[in-house]
């Protein structure tokens, strides 16, 4: 009994003070996406923040964009990332509420006789056995309260991560098309030439529809190039947020050179255990639960429990004061049923927290696979194949200023070099993709989970997963 006084007096304290944060959480937030990131989210509350934020991305569009500053114009202009935002506000209202004492409830009626004697019955109940619980519940919704916060970081993380690979995507689908217009202009000149030479009685038939062929060939892999150009600088409009007057955004002439050495991360799948955000919130989840399997046995067998002041008055007759109780007699139900589900619950979130342990060691080391092996395509291309075709098309250039060869063996060959040019333009393009799911599978979430995807779900158990 004197326990639960004293539960029940802190409680009431706790309601007292129960209130809304300041920063909504969110500070928590900024700090967990710019340890992973390098820069912090803006969540915009207020139609001063969206106007802040409009006049900063006007202010970064000036200039051609990069890596950093569109991952810059995502957090400030996304809108799905500003939605995934809001479930912070959310999951703080619910842990505001726990820590309040429910509504008490009046009643009132009031009966006439025949006779003209009139009886009425007035009462207030309130819910003890929430006042008794309370502190159990409250640290129940700060346990789902920071499960959304991590939520929150791995959404930001999977923008940022969307607006690198978009950006890279662009790019080099722009770079590219230069170089398949210089490819078909070739062509061009090439099949314009064997033409007039069939025309002139110096050239084959069956040479000249080669050379018509290879045009026609160019011709469409140009088509294809400049829609994927279109398709990719729309996908970075997509996810950086833009419409209207911003779409006009300027994109670098090429992509980032190559590092000079790649990165080894050390005891990476253990630093993942560590650092990646959806195995933080299957952790909290499974917390969560259990605390919820805890709440669920405190109140298992006493379901409703409600006390409260309660009086009667009948005409002529003196005031009736007194107290009433209501309380649910477990007859068909001893609450067996709700403790197999929270066990259940329990139980699956372990798997899952588990599974999704299991997942993040995997997907670490595949990513760095395909980082290596994305570097090391690049490198061979850019030490060997670059520099060989330049030194090819160098000795071609000196046999037909000898007359050894005919300008269309010169043509071909040129052809072949910005070939040579257009491939390594797209091994650096999957380094710097293959670099970001690196980095998103060592401290954000899995590489392949969309910035729009729901919540990990709850529970973590990676902790047994981990050893």
């Amino acid at each position: 009994m004197i326990r639960c006084t004293a539960s029940a007096a802190a409680a009431l304290l706790l309601a007292g003070c129960a209130s809304f944060s300041t920063d909504g959480g969110f500070d928590r937030v900024s700090e967990l996406t710019k340890e992973r990131t390098g820069q912090a989210p803006a969540w915009q509350r207020s139609a001063q923040d969206g106007e802040n934020a409009r006049v900063r991305v006007d202010e970064l569009l000036r200039q051609p964009l990069s890596a950093e500053t569109a991952v810059e114009v995502a957090f400030l202009n996304n809108r799905g990332l500003q939605a995934n935002l809001q479930s912070l506000g959310i999951a703080e209202s619910e842990l505001v509420r726990a820590g309040r004492l429910a509504n008490p409830v009046f009643s009132f009626g009031r009966m006439r006789e025949g006779s003209g004697v009139v009886e009425i019955e007035r009462s207030v109940m309130f819910n003890v056995l929430g006042l008794i619980t309370m502190p159990i519940a409250r640290q129940v919704e700060q346990g789902r309260f920071e499960q959304a916060q991590l939520q929150a970081a791995s959404d930001a993380v999977a923008v940022a991560a969307e607006a690198r690979l978009a950006f890279y995507g662009a790019v080099a689908a722009q770079e590219l098309v230069k170089y398949l217009q210089q490819v078909k202009e070739a062509a061009d000149t090439s099949n314009e030439l064997a033409r007039r030479m069939v025309q002139a009685g110096n050239f084959n038939k069956l040479a000249q529809m080669r050379e018509q062929a290879f045009y026609a060939d160019a011709t469409s892999e140009l088509a294809r190039a400049q829609h994927q150009a279109v398709a990719a600088r729309e996908r970075l409009a997509r996810a950086l947020g833009l419409w209207g007057r911003q779409l006009d955004f300027q994109l670098p002439e090429r992509l980032p050179d190559l590092p000079k050495a790649p990165v080894e991360p050390k005891n990476a799948e253990q630093s993942a255990m560590g650092k990646r955000l959806d195995v933080l919130a299957a952790r909290r989840g499974a917390e969560s639960t259990a605390r919820s399997l805890g709440l669920t046995r405190t109140t298992g067998f006493i379901n409703v429990l409600e006390l409260g002041y309660a009086n009667k008055s009948v005409s002529g007759e003196p005031r009736a004061n007194g107290w009433e109780l209501e309380l649910e007699l477990p007859l068909f139900d001893f609450g067996s049923t709700r403790r197999a589900r929270a066990e259940a619950t329990y139980m699956q979130a372990l798997h899952r927290a588990a599974e999704v342990a299991v997942n993040a060691r995997s997907e670490v080391r595949e990513s760095y696979s395909a980082y290596r092996t994305a570097y090391d395509l690049a490198r061979h291309y850019r030490d060997e194949v670059i520099p060989l075709r330049k030194r090819i098309s160098e000795e071609n250039l000196l046999r037909y200023n000898g007359m050894l060869i005919g300008v269309f063996e010169l043509l071909a060959d040129s052809r072949e070099q910005v070939r040579g040019v257009t491939a390594y333009v797209q091994a650096l393009r999957d380094f710097w993709m293959a670099d970001t799911h690196l980095n998103t599978a060592l401290t954000g979430r899995s590489p392949g989970a969309g910035a729009a995807a729901g919540a990990t779900p709850e529970a973590a158990a990676p902790a047994a997963a981990a050893h």
